[in-house]
């Protein structure tokens, strides 16, 4: 009993830490987190602003300075072994380490050409060799039939003189139809476009240069194109946000950079504000995150982790209606100009280069269920809320990323997390609608929940697509993701017998998978995190809770998984971040307070638990 005693205690105080510590990075409406500086971006952005600096040397006064600190972040981030990661706590890969292998070969220094010359040995020793077809081959291996990303790093590599300046290096990689954007985008999903719906862009910017240096042989396809080349520029610039970031993304906005200064193009409008946008996200140290910010969503997981302890008032009432009318502001009032995406749904972020997605809709619809339920304004703009996710679903239930329908490739086609994430937000206003919307939600929460557990593994496991594990097997997290659905599928195990007996197989699979000193890792076997340990946490915590899970969570596990989280974080002292976070095209990040949203949600939860 002691011992118990002096597990609450701790946790209590690791709590309590945690909310000062969130509440700290309280501003304005939102809570603010920070992105990992990362390699690959910084590698993206000296390639477009060098390539620019030389195209147009009356602005060497203004690139100078990022090209140079970029070079120096950059050239002191390489790995042991030559390579680089996506995160400086990440391990080399292919594509990070061949976009600085081609940044560091534009900069004309001794000790940038020395790193560049260890990453070129890492390069041929995991992918055959530093040419254009090795490249290629390696660089499938690791996305597959998706183009999105390949082509992108061929090309800066390309651009940046690494393959020499013959047409035949460019044939090494494949040509992206880019004549295909100038059909109607509702025509997209009918026409194979081989990238995800998000790489317009990219689509657009980096084919035309492709066809530019070696046009297809093909006098139809080369016509075809040649005649494209106008209007898809002009739909370019049509897509572009105000402040010149596709996506708020570094990497997607220099590549396309790069691209237009390659046609000859980087005068025009949009390349003019993509070199602004670069230089206004360059970090004092001179790197560059993968995206600006994720303000909107590490503000709906603030929202949820305060109130998971079951508080009626998680913040005070002046600050919940601050954040309230925060996020009433951010959700999308009209056709968005880039997926044609309705009115009603939230982006990632505050700013204009966020689209609307299926993960952070739902969490803000449950943030504004949590501090505002009662307020006929939030209802009537909840209920286009969800209406935006019920449309969005496709026809097996599941819902994808950003697009009904779009395609089969990743964050186009259904996922469990996304999934998840819609059904706690249609059962929580359900009530709230008219009958017919309603008809509509009790359908897809059905449907949804066929998908979910017809997508389990045979272990009760379910993967996620937008977090992943380094360490585990296939890069997959499906600690997470299964968290993820149980949350979900707990409050609905009353009425679906379904339901019930996959959320208990998913239970029982989290609970084998706890680490001997009470840490959860991504999948069993992998070293436990704070974020990982805390979603875990908080899924335990609300199974206990519930009179048909309870049985299969053992009180040790709950103070187990509280203890591990005030050991690593030594009382809420400090909260390590590690690189769990997936962005587009397995692109790792860490975020600054995902160690603080995720313990504190489980700490929460854990503490009613054990009150009960």
């Amino acid at each position: 009993m002691r011992a118990a005693r002096e597990v609450r205690e701790r946790l209590e105080a690791t709590r309590e830490a945690a909310r000062r510590t969130l509440l700290a990075a309280y501003d304005g409406g939102a809570f603010r987190g920070a992105l990992s500086s990362s390699p690959l971006s910084t590698a993206t952005a000296v390639i477009a602003l060098e390539l620019r600096r030389r195209a147009h040397p009356a602005e060497e006064r203004d690139l100078a300075a990022p090209i140079r600190d970029g070079v120096a972040w950059l050239r002191d981030r390489a790995g042991p072994d030559g390579g680089f990661g996506d995160t400086v706590d990440s391990p080399s890969n292919v594509s990070t380490t061949a976009l600085a292998w081609a940044a560091l070969g534009l900069a004309d220094d001794a000790r940038s050409t020395a790193v560049a010359g260890d990453a070129a040995r890492w390069i041929e020793r995991h992918a055959g060799g530093t040419d254009e077809r090795s490249l290629a081959r390696a660089l499938a291996e690791r996305y597959g039939g998706d183009l999105t990303f390949s082509v992108p790093i061929l090309t800066a590599c390309a651009l940046a003189g690494r393959f020499g300046d013959r047409p035949e290096a460019w044939r090494a990689f494949p040509a992206l139809p880019f004549e295909l954007a100038a059909f109607p985008r509702r025509w997209f999903r009918r026409l194979g476009i081989p990238v995800v719906s998000y790489a317009l862009p990219a689509l657009i910017a980096l084919g035309q240069v492709r066809h530019a240096r070696a046009p297809s042989r093909n006098p139809a396809a080369r016509l075809a194109r040649s005649l494209a080349r106008r209007r898809t520029l002009s739909l370019l610039e049509e897509i572009q946000p105000a402040n010149g970031g596709f996506l708020e993304a570094t990497p997607l906005t220099a590549f396309v950079l790069m691209s237009l200064v390659g046609i000859g193009r980087g005068g025009a409008v949009v390349a003019r504000r993509a070199t602004e946008f670069l230089i206004a996200s360059a970090r004092d140290d001179g790197s560059w995150p993968i995206d600006t910010n994720l303000d909107t969503w590490t503000t709906t997981l603030a929202v949820k982790a305060l109130a998971a302890g079951g508080a009626a008032r998680p913040v005070e009432d002046a600050r919940a209606a601050e954040i309230v009318r925060w996020l009433l502001d951010q959700q999308g009032a009209a056709e968005h100009p880039y997926t044609l995406a309705a009115p009603g749904a939230w982006a990632w972020t505050d700013l204009p280069g966020g689209v609307p997605d299926a993960d952070d809709t739902p969490g803000a619809l449950l943030a504004l269920r949590i501090l505002a339920g009662d307020s006929s304004e939030v209802r009537v703009r909840a209920v286009e809320g969800v209406r935006w996710l019920v449309d969005l679903a496709n026809r097996d239930g599941g819902v994808p990323t950003f697009c009904r329908g779009f395609g089969k490739l990743p964050f186009d086609r259904s996922s469990p997390d996304l999934t998840a994430h819609a059904l706690r937000a249609w059962r929580a206003w359900r009530d709230d609608l008219d009958p017919p919307l309603r008809r509509r939600v009790d359908a897809a929460r059905a449907a949804a929940v066929r998908y979910l557990t017809a997508t389990q593994a045979e272990d009760g496991t379910w993967t996620p697509l937008w977090f992943g594990n380094q360490g585990a097997p296939r890069e997959e997290n499906p600690l997470y993701g299964t968290a993820q659905v149980v949350l979900a599928l707990l409050d609905e195990v009353g009425d679906d017998a379904r339901a019930r007996e996959a959320a208990a197989r998913a239970v029982r699979w989290i609970v084998a998978a706890q680490a001997d000193d009470g840490g959860f890792g991504g999948a069993p076997g992998t070293p436990p995190s704070v974020e990982e340990t805390g979603v875990a946490l908080l899924a335990l915590a609300e199974a206990r809770r519930r009179e048909e899970t309870a049985p299969l969570v053992p009180d040790r596990a709950i103070f187990a998984a509280a203890e591990h989280l005030a050991s690593t974080t030594r009382d809420g002292a400090a909260f390590p971040a590690a690189p769990i976070g997936l962005y587009f095209a397995r692109l790792w990040y860490a975020e600054r307070l995902y160690p603080v949203l995720f313990a504190l949600a489980g700490l929460e939860s854990a503490s009613l638990a054990i009150e009960r």
